[in-house]
């Protein structure tokens, strides 16, 4: 059974919205309280600063992360099929935009200018992500199913850097088909042929 969601949730959904658009300085709390339709003062009730709500966010959303790779684990037993489900998420999400781009990705972008806790979320997303896809593709070697041109590290980094800056040229051109034509050629040069 799951919860209703409470002003926290609808707090942080919005948040997302707005990190996902502008960045971590492109919104404000009048812009969550705007939207949420609740007061300033309600969102520092739960979140008393910026970064304990990005934190959140972040942390948030590397569980959800998590919780997706762990039930695409549980469907698909080929690791070929995991890279092509992840990518293919991510290509959905973009045509659709449902989801336009990694927040954690625009968050890296900005690494810079965040304050540390943030920083240390993002950081822990990006190293979850790189330990499932290294072990995704570890498996795909061991089976004969892919081919590494590196150690499986090195190309889970590859894959990352792959999908993420396929993100940013589909944004910057406008056209959410530059994912796939970035993102296949690397599964092709991964699969092993049959």
């Amino acid at each position: 059974m799951s919860r209703s969601p409470t002003t926290s949730d609808d707090i942080l959904r919005c948040a997302r919205e707005l990190v996902i658009a502008g960045g971590y300085n492109g919104f404000s709390y009048a812009d969550i309280a705007k939207v949420v339709g609740i007061t300033k003062a309600s969102i520092h009730h739960h979140f008393p600063g910026k970064s304990d709500l990005v934190r959140t966010l972040v942390a948030r959303y590397r569980q959800e992360a998590e919780a997706a790779t762990a039930a695409l684990e549980h469907k698909i037993s080929d690791p070929a099929g995991l890279l092509r489900a992840y990518t293919g998420y991510w290509q959905a999400c973009i045509t659709d935009a449902s989801a336009p781009f990694c927040v954690c990705a625009l968050l890296a972008s900005e690494i810079p200018a965040l304050p540390q806790d943030v920083v240390l979320e993002v950081r822990a997303h990006f190293r979850s992500l790189s330990d499932w896809l290294t072990s995704v593709l570890e498996r795909g070697a061991e089976q004969g199913r892919l081919r590494l041109t590196g150690t499986a590290r090195a190309e889970a980094e590859t894959v990352l850097a792959t999908v993420h800056g396929a993100m940013l040229s589909a944004r910057a051109y406008g056209d959410a088909g530059m994912f796939g034509v970035i993102v296949h050629p690397l599964l092709e040069r991964l699969e092993a042929p049959r």
